[in-house]
């Protein structure tokens, strides 16, 4: 193909001459592949997928419709963001499985055999380690880092400037949060700062995380609870707002699973 210019195959395929494209992959109708993509062996591409300029696909990767991968961010006036910043392309790694309807923005990092459902939302300067899953609807906001192994459930919510370690559990409905300031006054720009979760915590159902706090390694947070305050390692902390509890029982420590 011809290095920058549009290629229509069958009609109803718009390929840069510029893209790479690995063996034995498949490639719906209507998807788009801009400049410089690559895209490793059988990969499979779903119809109305976009691919945007220099994005880079491991082997074996299926990408289900709808699907944008490499988006730019929008930035309003009043964003504390910069709209400016030159972005690294997105990286797909091998064998990864991204449903419908996904937006994996442009400078975001997914590593080897990672599964992101349907509808979600993956912003740019996100890390997410190997084998993890991103439930359907989940949306990870920018400067965020996932490691390995770790699930996070529908509609789940890990707001900007966060960490969560590797092993780590998202129940459904879970809503993490970073402005104390509630988007009043200068000084929140400051302060902004998202929750830690070290390795192994555990979220329940519909909990709530205020700003800049942290969940020890192998806690649990009850479903509903409202958390306040850090929770130490290995303790189970409930209630609104959420208090000690009990440690959490041997059997369900990360270190008797035999995970690792």
């Amino acid at each position: 193909m011809e290095k920058g210019k549009f290629l229509q195959t069958m009609g109803n395929m718009f390929i840069d001459g510029s893209a790479k494209i690995g063996k034995n992959c498949t490639i719906g109708q209507f998807a788009i592949i801009e400049k410089d993509a690559v895209i490793g062996d059988e990969c499979q591409i779903g119809h109305n997928v976009v691919i945007h300029s220099g994005t880079v696909i491991g082997k074996g990767v299926r990408i289900d419709a709808n699907t944008v991968i490499g988006k730019q961010p929008l930035r309003s006036k009043r964003s504390i963001f910069k709209s400016d910043k030159k972005y690294e392309p997105a990286r797909i790694g091998d064998e990864c499985l991204i449903g419908a309807q996904v937006i994996i923005y442009v400078g975001s990092e997914i590593a080897n055999n990672v599964l992101i459902a349907d509808s979600a939302a993956v912003r740019e300067d996100v890390k997410v380690g190997e084998y993890t899953i991103l439930g359907r609807s989940c949306t990870v906001e920018n400067f965020t880092t996932i490691g390995k192994k770790c699930k996070l459930e529908t509609n789940s919510y890990i707001t900007a400037y966060s960490t969560i370690e590797d092993y780590c559990f998202i129940a459904p409905g879970v809503v993490t949060t970073n402005d104390n300031y509630l988007g009043r006054t200068e000084e929140r720009f400051k302060h902004f700062k998202g929750v830690t979760i070290r390795k192994g915590g555990r979220i329940g159902g519909g909990a709530v995380i205020l700003p800049g706090l942290e969940i020890g390694a192998d806690a649990i947070v009850a479903a509903g609870a409202v958390v306040t305050k850090n929770v130490p390692e290995k303790m189970i902390y409930a209630g609104m707002p959420a208090k000690e509890f009990r440690p959490v029982p041997d059997d369900q420590l990360l270190e008797n699973q035999g995970w690792e």
